[in-house]
């Protein structure tokens, strides 16, 4: 805790009045919640006399409230209690992370070399942050949400192979769109219709298909992406948004979000259990793509997907260990079909 209270004051011309010339009062606290970061900033400069020791109480009983406040803070630490500090994504997530974790993206080989960068993620994730994306709880947790996202980007955009230079999971954000898609991906819909001409195939960091999904995301995202879903491969900050609008959003009324299963926000039903559906990455991959690749055993793009998951957590620093249980789903009953867009 920091708590710098800086006043400068010089008379004027008439006695017994005071006039500020600056006041400044700049707070860092600690916090255990998700808001740990708050900055108080309070600036006055050549405000009338009665203004001034208005201002000048007000500062200092601010003043008082907030260091007693880092003195409990303070002392609960000193007593052994849980203090957190939450960090945000910039600040345990650099850009040689995002270079280890995806180190053959910008080869020459590659399918999209220079459009993927960390700048734009963290831009990206900057619009999420203050809903949890990889914000909520300890900064393990804050790891493991961000290696389970980033898992299944890599696992969506990849064009690595078993014996890749570096490995097979060294190959994420290879793409940035389908290649030669041979359908426009368009459905009749009476909220998102299609666009005369346009195709509607996978474009982004985890890919959006079909116009009625390009228009949920847009219309979350405030862009027009029904008319111009070509700005997924277009615009880097915009293609990580919409995946991470994919990942914080529920895409099924009563299902949960996948940031809510990796955080434990959600807890299964009876029935969930019973059709062996519990929290942890496997949920995830029932969520994102369930009616292909879970519900039959171990399907060989569920195995990238956890394969993937477990490297990152690796290369965070958090290591295997602590993946969770149910990191597949194999066993578990396929949460919905694609012909269920509701």
């Amino acid at each position: 805790m920091r708590c710098l209270l800086k006043l400068q004051l010089s008379h004027d011309s008439a006695p017994q009045h005071f006039l500020f010339t600056e006041s400044l009062l700049i707070l860092e606290k600690n916090s255990t919640n998700q808001s740990s970061r708050n900055v108080l900033f309070i600036l006055a400069t050549k405000s009338p006399p009665f203004m001034m020791k208005i201002t000048g109480v007000i500062l200092l009983l601010v003043g008082l409230v907030l260091v007693s406040r880092a003195w409990a803070f303070n002392a609960n630490c000193k007593e052994g209690k849980k203090c957190e500090r939450n960090m945000t994504i910039a600040q345990f997530f650099s850009a040689e992370d995002f270079d280890t974790l995806f180190p053959q993206r910008n080869l020459p080989v590659a399918h999209a070399a220079g459009f993927w960068n960390h700048y734009d993620f963290i831009q990206a994730a900057a619009m999420f942050e203050p809903l949890g994306f990889c914000t909520t709880g300890d900064l393990m947790m804050q790891k493991i949400e961000l290696a389970a996202f980033l898992a299944h980007v890599a696992h969506e955009t990849t064009c690595g192979w078993s014996v890749a230079p570096k490995g097979p999971f060294a190959w994420g954000l290879c793409y940035k769109e389908e290649l030669s898609p041979d359908s426009l991906y368009c459905e009749s819909s009476d909220e998102y219709p299609c666009v005369p001409g346009i195709s509607y195939h996978g474009r982004g960091a985890m890919p959006v298909y079909w116009n009625y999904n390009y228009g949920k995301v847009g219309n979350y995202l405030k862009k027009d992406l029904l008319h111009r879903p070509d700005w997924l491969a277009t615009n880097a900050t915009l293609a990580f948004q919409a995946a991470i609008a994919t990942w914080m959003l529920p895409m099924r009324p009563k299902q949960p979000s996948c940031h809510d299963v990796m955080t434990g926000k959600w807890v299964p039903t009876k029935n969930d259990t019973l059709n062996s559906i519990y929290p942890g990455f496997g949920m995830t991959i029932n969520i994102l793509n369930g009616f292909v690749e879970c519900g039959h055993g171990d399907d060989i793009r569920m195995i990238d997907r956890v394969s993937h998951y477990l490297e990152f957590l690796e290369l965070l620093g958090v290591g295997r260990d602590n993946a969770g249980p149910y990191t597949g789903c194999g066993l578990q009953k396929v949460l919905y079909t694609p012909f269920d867009k509701s």
